[in-house]
């Protein structure tokens, strides 16, 4: 796969999500409480991302190009979206950004892209499942539980729709007037998390407990970046001394590198089963808007 090393940790996280989530599926299949199959195509929806994003569905054309900004900076991979390219374009050449704030703006981006790319396969399971409904001949109860989950699909779309637009619209404003510095939150999934907070069908104090939970989330996102850098930095010398024949120092690097994988897997793990159980408390604030 031509992973770095920070690359190969999320993959970890990933499918460590993965596990565990399919493992507590087959709990509930055995005792007969996913019947529509809901959960299970939802498993593989989460299967077929992940399995996208790090290019192992075997669609060459798909396999991201391996990047990191702190290695290589931010001109290694492309957006695959001449909206969001002229708009990166634009920041760069402003002159409104420093270094550090390019490279949080190049996360936005990037973050936004998986959105896009989350999108889309989500309606083309959609898509799929309308078609194999339509040729249904004969309508059941079985078929209206499907029409249901169909509902219910539709309505993640639509979530997810006003996410990416939501997201676009910040990219262009920041694109064009640079970082505003009384923001609340700096952090791409934190930002999208509180602007459908807002939105949500959430108290005044259920809202502001939310606020102070998001603090704490991006602190442990901060910390999971701190991490990813210093395990590429790692990485890079463990490369360099290997070529030295210098054992003790090899030994050295060796075990440093592996404490620092270990870290960074266990960190991304915990950033991102976070960030399902926010998402899904969300998720279930907007439902209740539509109730």
């Amino acid at each position: 796969l031509h992973l770095s090393a920070v690359k190969l940790a999320e993959l970890h996280s990933d499918l460590k999500i993965q596990e565990k989530d399919e493992l507590s599926w087959k709990k509930l299949k055995a005792e007969g409480l996913d019947e529509d199959g809901e959960k299970e195509a939802k498993l593989r929806r989460n299967l077929n991302v992940i399995m996208t994003k790090y290019g192992m569905n075997g669609k060459k054309d798909s396999q991201l190009v391996d990047t990191n900004y702190i290695k290589d900076g931010t001109e290694s991979d492309t957006l695959d979206d001449p909206r969001l390219e002229k708009l990166w374009s634009k920041a760069k050449t402003s002159g409104k950004f420093s270094d550090e704030e390019l490279d949080k703006l190049w996360r936005e981006f990037k973050h936004h892209k998986e959105k896009i790319r989350e999108y889309n396969i989500l309606l083309e399971t959609v898509s799929r499942t309308e078609d194999m409904h339509k040729n249904l001949i004969n309508p059941s109860e079985e078929n209206l539980v499907k029409e249901e989950i169909l509902h219910n699909k539709h309505r993640e779309l639509k979530e997810k729709l006003r996410s990416i637009n939501q997201g676009f619209e910040r990219l262009r404003k920041v694109s064009h007037q640079g970082y505003d510095t009384t923001s609340e939150f700096e952090e791409p999934r934190v930002i999208d998390l509180w602007d459908m907070a807002k939105s949500a069908n959430f108290t005044e104090k259920e809202l502001e407990s939310f606020r102070e939970e998001l603090k704490h989330f991006e602190a442990k996102i901060e910390k999971h970046h701190h991490y990813q850098k210093q395990l590429e930095i790692s990485h890079q010398k463990l490369k360099h001394v290997e070529g030295t024949g210098d054992k003790d120092h090899l030994n050295r690097n060796k075990e440093k590198y592996a404490m620092l994988q270990e870290k960074t897997k266990e960190l991304g793990y915990k950033v991102k089963k976070h960030l399902q159980d926010l998402s899904s408390r969300i998720s279930q604030g907007l439902q209740h808007n539509e109730l």
